[in-house]
């Protein structure tokens, strides 16, 4: 007003609507875009200090180099790499990818307990799904000590203090080693609230031996039997020491690119699309509620399953194959309930029944998980993710799970993480011609299974006469065209009898055939006489029991097969 012009009226407007993104970069970060894993690569796992010359950088670029000579890619195309590993200084990241090439990428290096590998596949999804990168290395390794897990810092607050606090309030503090305690006492838990029985923990663990014999990257395959997992040495109980994972050397690696970058590269006929994946932390549960189940990650695995099937729109009963957190045989019971594979308080019928196997409603950890395959923490995701690969592109091998379409990942780590995935073919039609050649040649349950349940039946029907009658046990190995074994225990003679599942033990009269020829002997194609001369039948143990198999064995044309 001084210049005499009169008093100024200035507007000036904004505009808050939306404004569309300014170029394609931004364009991309607007909307999240699928993800894929074209390439998967990982170690054996070994016992620590066990391989000469395994040093994590050498682990790392044989892990790496196999999962981008599956992608079909030069290491010059991978954008960023996010490195994951809990034991080593904090560069070890960069010092491992170094031996891939020198192309001044961002390397990040993460560590989050024993679910590291997956968070860094986690993070690799979420920097794809952004538009930050089109392709980027997800690698984990860990280079460990002989021994249970310890604390390097003791001269600080320990991160899993109120954890500790809780099974102190709730059970006291042993002179076990602290993880197996703490996992032994949530199965404990689990005991005196739903009545499970420690032979569920020990069937679990003699599942996972007995699945990793056909897995060549496993640290131990060798198969028990289940008296052996139960009088292995106690450790905390009711974890034996067969029922425990191991510490291990190892590393394991995924290229994990965007839709763009699969069609590029022609990779559409084995792109597995990450369907879902999240991540949850602990939540008040799990340190108000004096529960060691809650305590070691109960509430925080069901809340990332959830939120994964929710915005998935699937639910477990679309999933077939399971890599499950087994770091011991509690926690994978106790995960079953959480991730919603069965109802709480129903994971030992779950068990029971083989739902949790070859021929049962889930195969859960085909690889042998945690308990037999190792656990090199921050590889441990890594390897679940190239299992589960493996399985639906068909390259599983002896381990195939047959019709597979959708697969889970569950990886836990105390202090806590819990990562939830669900994987399925990105390109079912490109897959589908591609991968023809390997498919299984068995259609899934074996082709006699009918004839146990037919068994079973029976034996629920007029099991005391049955036990009067025949006074034995009958253990049947059946093998399936396409290698894969599956057993049962007919027992005539504890209690009203029973018919068990991949039951761990033999029985007084063993028989193994093939799937065939069982059907054909049952249906009468087969005489019993010509299948044992021919070498189609073999009986071993008490052979006077065999002639009574006639007694619990349908007659011919009743089987329904």
């Amino acid at each position: 007003p001084t210049s005499g012009y009169g008093p100024v009226q200035c507007v000036f407007q904004f505009d808050l609507r939306p404004q569309a993104p300014a170029d394609s970069a931004l364009a991309k970060m607007a909307a999240k875009r699928k993800v894929y894993v074209v390439g998967v690569g990982m170690t054996k796992f070994e016992k620590p200090g066990r391989r000469p010359n395994f040093d994590y950088p050498d682990m790392a670029r044989e892990a790496a180099s196999k999962a981008m000579k599956d992608a079909g890619i030069a290491y010059s195309a991978v954008e960023q790499a996010v490195v994951g590993y809990a034991y080593g200084d904090s560069t070890c990241g960069q010092r491992a990818v170094y031996q891939l090439g020198l192309t001044g990428i961002p390397i990040y290096n993460v560590n989050n307990a024993c679910a590291t590998g997956s968070t860094a596949l986690i993070l690799a999804k979420q920097l794809v799904e952004g538009g930050v990168a089109d392709c980027i290395l997800a690698l984990g390794f860990d280079k460990m000590q002989r021994g249970s897990l310890t604390s390097a810092y003791m001269d600080r607050v320990q991160p899993l203090d109120k954890h500790v606090g809780v099974l102190s309030d709730k059970y006291g503090i042993a002179s076990a080693p602290m993880t197996p305690q703490m996992f032994g006492s949530a199965g404990k838990e689990h005991m005196e609230k739903y009545g499970t029985k420690p032979d569920h923990f020990a069937k679990i663990a003699w599942k996972n031996h007995h699945h990793s014999v056909n897995n060549p990257y496993s640290q131990f395959q060798d198969e028990y039997t289940l008296d052996q997992i139960k009088n292995s040495r106690m450790i905390y109980e009711p974890l034996t020491k067969l029922q425990c994972c191991p510490t291990s050397d190892g590393s394991a690696a995924a290229v994990v690119c965007s839709a763009e970058f699969v069609r590029k590269h022609g990779l559409e006929g084995q792109a597995v699309e990450i369907v879902a994946m999240e991540m949850a932390t602990d939540l008040p549960s799990t340190f108000q509620e004096q529960s060691c189940m809650k305590m070691v990650g109960y509430d925080m695995s069901k809340s990332a399953a959830e939120t994964v099937f929710r915005k998935s729109g699937l639910t477990p009963e679309d999933v077939q194959v399971i890599e499950l957190h087994d770091c011991f045989s509690a926690n994978e019971l106790i995960t079953y309930e959480a991730i919603g594979l069965c109802p709480p308080g129903k994971a030992g019928e779950m068990i029971d029944r083989g739902d949790n196997t070859y021929g049962g409603k889930y195969v859960v950890n085909p690889s042998g998980g945690l308990i037999s395959k190792g656990h090199p923490l921050g590889a441990t995701g890594l390897a679940q993710c190239s299992e589960l690969c493996w399985q639906l592109r068909g390259l599983a091998e002896k381990r195939q799970v047959p019709g597979v379409k959708v697969a889970l990942q569950h990886n836990l780590g105390l202090g806590g993480a819990a990562v939830v995935a669900l994987y399925r073919l990105g390109f079912p039609e490109h897959a589908a011609k591609r991968s023809v050649a390997m498919a299984p040649s068995s259609a899934g349950t074996l082709k006699c299974a009918p004839v146990f349940d037919m068994i079973a039946d029976r034996v629920k029907a007029e099991g005391p006469s049955l036990v009067r009658k025949v006074k034995g046990t009958f253990y049947f190995k059946i093998t399936g065209s396409d290698g894969t074994v599956q057993e049962w225990l007919v027992d005539l003679k504890n209690g009203n009898g029973s018919v068990t599942k991949n039951p761990g033990k033999k029985g007084d009269c063993n028989i193994a055939m093939k799937d065939e020829d069982f059907v054909n002997m049952v249906s009468g194609k087969l005489g019993p006489q010509k299948a044992f001369f021919e070498g189609k039948l073999k009986v071993t143990g008490n052979t006077a029991l065999a002639m009574k198999l006639q007694t619990i064995v349908p007659r011919p044309g009743k089987a329904k097969l």
